[in-house]
């Protein structure tokens, strides 16, 4: 590969100037990373822009300044290595040379004799965190939203330095957390006060006027007015670090995910190695990953999150939406309460609560209180946004509190009856254009409606728990739902921060219907006398992010019991109902407890006596889920397949480097072997 552009690659240019700075008797050399954009398409690295620069390095060097640093445009540092070129790679020399190529040009930062520092005033992930990293010194803007080294989400290892120069600066428990932990977190971002006491900056300035305090603060430095003091690095618990590490992704992945060990490696290769050597390192793993499955199903998983997920298949015109100025909720539960919690928050208007008392009411009401001052306990929320929300959620036991509401959402018992009786009274008292929407699982928007006098203002707003986390949200078309109620839905699942995915009005929609099918298939190989401890590890091979016992435990076994039971009226030859799920859930007892099943459930169990073999119960559960898919496609649940695995991506947390479910199940010859065809063309998400 060329030192030059790759093909179609956006380039960042490094663009230099002389900065004068009072107290210094010459300019810094300021060096801006743009790639000419504004902060949606954020900055990033191929070969064009690496070679952009070590130009300004260069030219900065000529001009003897009194420092050199690097900073970003409005908004954005530098989000990393340009991911969309890899799949361009031809050969594992051209990606040696990709790794080599950002080493090189990193490293004359590292060894300058002029101090460097690195202004990070945004969005800094993967290599742009490595260059900061390079640099002597770091300022940290508080206001940046992202900071990660997320490449090993992707089937990667952080390439051009992040494994050896993070755990020699603050140490290999932390570094440990950012490198491997975060990114199997469905990729958790430090928060830049939490990067600060870890000791990534060397300082945390407001976003206001960051580049001047930082420029004071390189200048302070400099005239050795200021000094910076890390901590010296305990070496004596880095191999005992790694090796829980180690023991705790194997119990999480199995194996699954070659990029997490790799990555493993190269942080014990840190402990000792010279630099050179640990970066040489790097460069060897960064090739062998590059050309994997892993990495290719990687790759498509985050284009599905960054790109498909922002820009929903079949959402109408957004400007049909109506204004949302006021919002009801039926019911006071936990999750009505979190509801209540999240759209004050986001849509920052008066948000109602209602139950069928006023102690249930105020029992939700507090709940939304006291979340408010734990935030505020733990420095995530000032004091004048939580007096704002306190004032913004009330609740009533009189439902003419709604009457001016312009979106409602019911979060009551799951009976169809109960929710036709719920929406029958709401009629009666809410303006003709107010949207109601259903957070049902399982349940037909389409009967939900059926009986009211403008069936097509009803909409499904499916949730997923814990609301505040998982980023997915259903938003069921009913067959008379019309494109106003829709795009509204749309315009505040946005609001909301969500990301949203239209559904057809289908039993249990995508995720339910595919996990309910899964856990069947599991359930089916206990029932037939496969011990509990066999059936619950013969996944373990995919790396999953828990086993389908603690997936049980967490969706809780009565709800699975009642969305299988609506699945089995809808389909009753693939879904069967389970008397032994309905003994545990009627037992009423945890069924794994510290990770272990509970073995007085397990005697509640009655078993056939044709016990499977783990591999047996894999296939089944992955032939399931393939012939599944295949149905819902044809169905048209969704528009596309791509959205079954965003789907599962966002609201069950399948992990990136299985690509969602359909490219697993077509590189591994299942989708082809049980539908008669693939899911995805060949190299969509996979080598061919």
């Amino acid at each position: 590969m060329s030192a030059l552009a790759a093909p179609n690659e956006v380039v960042t240019r490094a663009l230099l100037r002389q900065v004068n700075v009072p107290g210094l008797d010459r300019p810094a050399a300021l060096i801006t990373l743009d790639n000419g954009f504004d902060h949606t398409k954020p900055n990033s690295f191929g070969p064009g822009g690496l070679t952009s620069l070590d130009e300004a390095i260069t030219a900065a060097l000529a001009a003897d300044p009194a420092f050199i640093a690097v900073t970003g445009k409005p908004y954005i540092f530098c989000v990393g290595a340009d991911i969309t070129s890899l799949p361009a790679l031809e050969n594992r020399e051209q990606a040696l040379e990709i790794g080599r190529l950002g080493h090189r040009v990193f490293a004359r930062l590292k060894e300058s004799t002029v101090p460097t520092f690195a202004f990070v005033n945004g969005a800094a992930m993967g290599g742009g965190l490595e260059l900061a990293l390079h640099c002597h010194y770091r300022t940290l803007s508080a206001g940046v939203a992202a900071l990660a080294l997320p490449e090993v989400s992707l089937g990667l290892v952080p390439g051009w330095g992040g494994t050896q120069l993070l755990p020699n600066l603050i140490g290999i428990p932390a570094a440990t957390q950012v490198i491997l932990q975060n990114p199997l977190m469905q990729n958790k971002m430090l928060r830049p006060k939490q990067a600060a006491e870890m000791g990534i900056a060397d300082v945390l300035l407001e976003p206001a006027d960051f580049l001047e305090r930082s420029l004071e603060w390189a200048a302070g430095v400099v005239r050795g007015e200021v000094t910076v003091t890390r901590p010296e690095v305990d070496k004596d618990m880095w191999a005992g670090v790694l090796y829980f590490a180690r023991q705790t992704l194997d119990q999480r992945l199995h194996g699954a995910v070659p990029a997490a060990y790799k990555a493993l490696d190269l942080l014990e290769t840190a402990k000792d190695a010279d630099f050179g050597a640990g970066t040489a390192a790097e460069d060897e793993a960064l090739a062998d990953l590059i050309f994997s499955e892993e990495l290719r199903s990687g790759l498509y998983a985050f284009d599905l999150v960054q790109r498909r997920a922002k820009r929903p298949a079949g959402a109408p015109d957004k400007g049909l939406a109506r204004p949302v100025t006021k919002v009801g909720i039926v019911g006071a539960g936990l999750m009505a309460s979190q509801l209540a919690l999240l759209f004050a928050r986001r849509l920052q208007v008066p948000v109602v609560m209602t139950d069928l008392d006023q102690s249930r009411v105020d029992k939700g009401v507090g709940y939304v209180h006291t979340q408010i001052e734990k935030a505020v306990t733990k420095g995530r929320m000032d004091k004048g946004t939580a007096a704002k929300l306190y004032g913004l959620v009330s609740g009533t036991v009189d439902k003419s509190g709604f009457a001016d509401a312009d979106f409602v959402i019911e979060a009551v018992f799951e009976d169809l009856g109960v929710k036709k009786q719920v929406w029958a009274e709401l009629e009666k008292i809410v303006k003709p254009e107010a949207v109601l929407a259903t957070n049902t699982s399982s349940l037909s928007i389409t009967e939900m409606a059926a009986d009211l006098e403008h069936p097509e203002r009803v909409v499904g707003f499916h949730f997923f728990n814990p609301v505040a986390v998982l980023p997915l949200l259903e938003i069921v078309r009913g067959e008379r739902t019309d494109d106003a109620t829709l795009a509204t839905a749309f315009a505040v699942g946005k609001q909301l921060k969500k990301s949203s995915v239209l559904v057809k009005d289908a039993p249990a929609f995508v995720v339910n219907r595919l996990l309910t099918r899964f856990l069947g298939t599991v359930f089916a190989a206990v029932d037939a006398g496969t011990p509990l401890d066999v059936a619950n590890s013969a996944l373990d091979p995919l790396g999953l992010p828990m086993r389908p016992l603690a997936l049980l435990q967490l969706v809780g076994p009565a709800v699975a019991y009642h969305v299988g039971g609506t699945l089995h009226e809808a389909f009753p030859d693939r879904f069967k109902v389970s008397e032994n799920l309905k003994r545990i859930a009627d037992s009423d007892q945890p069924i794994v407890v510290d990770d272990q099943i509970n073995d007085e459930v397990a005697k509640l169990l009655v078993v056939g006596d044709q016990p499977l073999t783990a591999e047996q119960v894999r296939q089944n559960a992955l032939d399931a889920l393939a012939e599944e898919i295949r149905l819902m496609l044809d169905e048209g649940v969704v528009a596309e397949a791509q959205d079954i695995d965003l789907c599962m991506i966002l609201g069950a947390g399948w992990p990136f480097h299985l690509g969602g479910v359909t490219p697993y199940l077509d590189r591994t010859g299942t989708a082809e072997r049980v539908t008669g065809q693939r899911f995805l063309p060949r190299g969509v998400a996979s080598l061919r």
